[in-house]
């Protein structure tokens, strides 16, 4: 590839480091080439979405200012004792103290839940009759008289009715810090719901109906690559829905938007706006705008008028979140860009916030991230540890590359019918450097790397950790999204001791594209490879990347026992790498807890672990594969409260 074309390749992908390239510069390569992004939730850029936001600025400006922002600013660690909030288990008793009264008052309750099956999911994968939670703490588990005789004559007993009791779901990468802001503000109209365009526009014009005039109509996780239909939203499918609601569609990439024109109104963006550098307002033949928004750089001009963006507090947008996923018996899930919400190290504060104030449904997981700066985090007193068993840093999120639909994934190969290579976001010497220099300050690490020359990158530096004498079993690094592999580089995981977090949805929601559009059909098969590397020994996880895909676990279990996908219902991506039942639900309870550095404490059904668990309607095992998904969550409980009841 020319430097000329890879330049404008950059400038198309709003994630490259360096200075932008003039959008008007690439205008020819865009009309003849396939829509390049990068991983939105991995992008420097992806906290500029925020800026209008009151809670998020005051965070900002306060780490700005002074000494910068630090673990113990504006929250009150003493009531915990430093020590013991910071460096988890101990935290517990602390945490209590000043949690409200309802969420105290199961403190001492013990209760039996029997006459069902219970998966353990520990190393036998053994089944029970019977357990018992005393607090927040699992008391026993087997048959149904040694609970019973362990719980004592006092315990509250439940019938489970035959229905099966899993520990709770853990989701290995999420981005639920800065994504709840996103969420709190902007509906989901993405392929999980809509399977085409046309079904998109009847929803926008069922909540125009609905809403009082005025009012923004705002929505996200639109994509026209998979869902049926027109490529783009312009003015001529928005403007018939309301000329009396501002409507804007966040593109699922996270790097294109679409609004009415009373949207553009209603944020004073003229006719004649100018493009910012390295974006567009895109114009028709006649040069009149259409709509349709390249780049954050320009469609923030429009969504910053929103005023629920502005007035969001993401404490609480992170609590509604949570409570909203218990529906789906998720019990901890993640932060895998720590610091992509103010872009700074205060981001550690919503997070603490958030595990004080007693209303969490899920404990939560936390990575910063490389783009805020080793010397940030440091700074900040942020380590690994930092936090408690609600709210935690687990680890040090590094990204390799970009996104293989997105056409950024780094490859050995070029794309099909191309001869882009994608993008290479770390360099794979200052990949090695930053790998070393974090794991030697005790950091766990979390890579993404998702085309196969950038999971090459990513093995070489956790090659140079091991050769600098660092103990691998304690940094246990992980792949993230490690989309396409080949049989040397699972050797090559298995000897370093590196597992793999697949985002599942890559198979069932992109894989035809990826075979008929990103790699060619031989290619393709070595995407998300699950049963190859279980048969390597290597661990592994499934997870959603919300926002990329919403984290619905046993719809995830089901991805992955059938790999079909949901452009061609009939067809199976790479029927080899399907795996057991038994060995997806791990993969979202164990295998992820593993991963989170809180195997000691969830991802179980064990005594002296925490009482996370989710109770379904049918057991996983015993339905046809095609009707995982749809097995009922009946009951959440998480840390000894039930957390969601369908009843």
């Amino acid at each position: 590839m020319s430097a000329d074309r890879l330049a404008c390749w950059a400038g198309l992908n709003a994630v490259v480091f360096g200075p932008r390239i003039d959008w008007t510069n690439c205008r020819e390569l865009i009309q003849m080439t396939k829509h390049v992004y990068g991983c939105a939730c991995c992008s420097a850029d992806f906290g500029k979405l925020f800026r209008s936001n009151d809670a998020v600025s005051a965070l900002r400006e306060k780490a700005a200012t002074g000494e910068g922002w630090s673990c113990n600013w504006g929250f009150d660690l003493g009531r915990f004792g430093r020590r013991g909030f910071l460096m988890g288990g101990a935290a517990t008793a602390g945490l209590a103290a000043v949690l409200p009264a309802q969420a105290r008052a199961q403190t001492d309750t013990t209760i039996v839940f029997t006459g069902g099956t219970v998966l353990t999911v520990d190393d036998e994968f053994s089944e029970a009759e019977a357990i018992a939670i005393r607090g927040n703490r699992i008391l026993s588990v087997g048959t149904d008289s040694a609970v019973r005789a362990a719980a004592g004559a006092d315990a509250r007993v439940v019938d489970l009715a035959g229905k099966t009791v899993l520990p709770g779901f853990v989701e290995a990468h999420t981005h639920v810090i800065a994504g709840s802001v996103v969420d709190a503000v902007m509906e989901y109209v993405g392929m999980a719901t809509y399977a085409t365009v046309a079904e998109v526009l009847d929803h926008i014009a069922r909540r125009a109906a609905e809403t009082p005039p005025g009012e923004w109509l705002v929505f996200r996780n639109f994509d026209p690559a998979v869902q049926d239909g027109p490529d783009e939203l312009t003015f001529a499918e928005l403007d018939p829905i309301s000329t009396d609601h501002p409507i804007f569609v966040f593109n699922a990439s996270g790097h294109l938007a679409y609004a009415n024109a009373k949207a553009f109104e209603a944020a004073g963006v003229p006719a004649d706006v100018e493009n910012p550098p390295g974006a567009e307002f895109v114009r028709d033949a006649e040069g009149k705008l259409t709509g349709v928004m390249k780049n954050n750089v320009a469609f923030l001009q429009v969504l910053g008028a929103y005023p629920a963006l502005a007035t969001t507090d993401p404490v609480e947008a992170v609590i509604g979140l949570l409570s909203k996923w218990s529906q789906h018996g998720l019990t901890t899930v993640s932060e895998l860009s720590l610091g992509g919400l103010s872009q700074s190290a205060a981001d550690a504060q919503v997070l603490l916030d958030a595990a004080a104030s007693g209303r969490l449904a899920a404990r939560i997981r936390a990575y910063p991230f490389y783009t805020i700066g080793a010397e940030a985090w440091d700074a900040a007193g942020v380590r690994p540890g930092t936090g408690n068993a609600i709210g935690r840093v687990a680890g040090y999120k590094l990204v390799a590359d970009g996104s293989n639909q997105g056409f950024t994934g780094l490859q050995r190969e070029p794309y099909l019918n191309s001869d882009s290579y994608g993008l290479a976001y770390t360099s794979r010497e200052d990949l090695i450097d930053i790998a070393v220099e974090r794991a030697s300050r005790g950091w766990p690490l979390a890579i993404h790397g998702n085309g196969d020359a950038a999971i090459d990158n990513v093995l070489d530096a956790c090659e140079a950790v091991r050769d600098a004498g660092i103990d691998m079993s304690r940094v246990r690094a992980r792949i993230e999204h490690c989309s396409i592999l080949h049989d040397e580089q699972i050797a090559r995981m298995k000897d370093l001791g590196v597992s793999a977090s697949f985002l599942i949805g890559h198979v069932h929601y992109w894989g035809v594209a990826m075979r008929d559009e990103v790699f060619g059909e031989a290619k393709a098969q070595l995407l998300d490879r699950c049963r190859s590397v279980e048969d390597a020994g290597v661990g592994f996880t499934l997870h959603s990347d919300f926002m990329v895909t919403d984290p619905v676990p046993l719809h995830m279990i089901e991805m992955a026992v059938t790999r079909k996908t949901w452009k061609e219902p009939d067809y199976v991506l790479a029927p080899a790498e399907r795996i057991s039942v038994e060995s997806a639900i791990r993969a979202m309870t164990s295998e992820a807890a593993w991963q989170l550095f809180s195997d000691h404490e969830i991802g179980s059904l064990e005594p002296g672990k925490f009482a996370d668990m989710v109770i379904l309607d049918r057991d996983p095992r015993d339905v046809p594969p095609d009707e995982i998904r749809n097995i009922r969550v009946l009951e959440t409980w998480m840390d000894g409260r039930q957390v969601f009841s369908a009843r």
